[in-house]
Formats: C-alpha cells, structure tokens, sequence
C-alpha cells in the first residue's frame, strides 16, 4: 500500500479555504515504489466537498479525510485525470484508517462528481 511521511498541517484562510504549511509527500502505488507526489507548502484546498445529502455516511470534518483531500485537489490542479486522482484518493484514505468499501464509495463519488461538473472539477 502507497504512504505518507510526516503529518498534515493546515491553516485557515478567511475565503473558507486551508493552506498546507508543511509539504505533504504521497508514495504512489506501494511503500518503496520511490514514486512521490509531493505537495508544497503554500497549496491552498477546500478540503472534502462532500454533499449535503451524503453528510451522514461522510463527515467533512472527520480527520482521516483531510490528507487524501489535500492530495485529490493537488492531483487535479497538477492536470491528472479525475480517474486516477480519484484513484489515488481511495487509496490515501484506505492509508489513513478509512475502509475500503468506504473508501471505495467515496472515491467513485469524486469521480462521478468530476463527470457531472465537467473538466477541471473532482
């Protein structure tokens, strides 16, 4: 399974958004891959736009979310294809506790909220 190094740390910004303030690194694919997505500092997200009618099952507040969040919204603004960002968001949240069906879900999610907003959206 891909990994993370180091925690996340986020700061509030006035618009609603979160700036990183320490680079987030994502190991793609599996643990000593040596394929790395690293996300400076300064990278500003929305951290999960989760419905409002999905709110019960997915918490946007619940923690485990935030560091696969933050490299979806990266991923996306780099110019990858909803159907690997939505890809490498399954599987970072899996890394940070979340079950795979549920991981699953959201990430299919994602991707289906990227299909029905048009490019550039996920």
């Amino acid at each position: 399974m891909s990994a993370y190094t180091g925690s996340l740390a986020l700061v509030p910004m006035p618009n609603g958004h979160w700036r990183l303030s320490c680079p987030l690194q994502w190991e793609i694919g599996r643990k000593g891959s040596k394929l790395w997505v690293l996300v400076p500092p300064g990278f500003e997200t929305d951290l999960a736009s989760i419905p409002f009618w999905a709110r019960p099952l997915f918490n946007p507040a619940d923690a485990r979310f935030a560091k696969a969040s933050v490299l979806h919204d990266y991923l996306i603004s780099k110019g990858w294809a909803p159907p690997s960002a939505s890809a490498a968001f399954a599987e970072a949240l899996t890394a940070d506790g979340v079950g795979k069906w549920r991981a699953s879900i959201m990430g299919l999610a994602v991707l289906a909220y990227a299909h029905l907003t048009g490019p550039g959206a996920g």
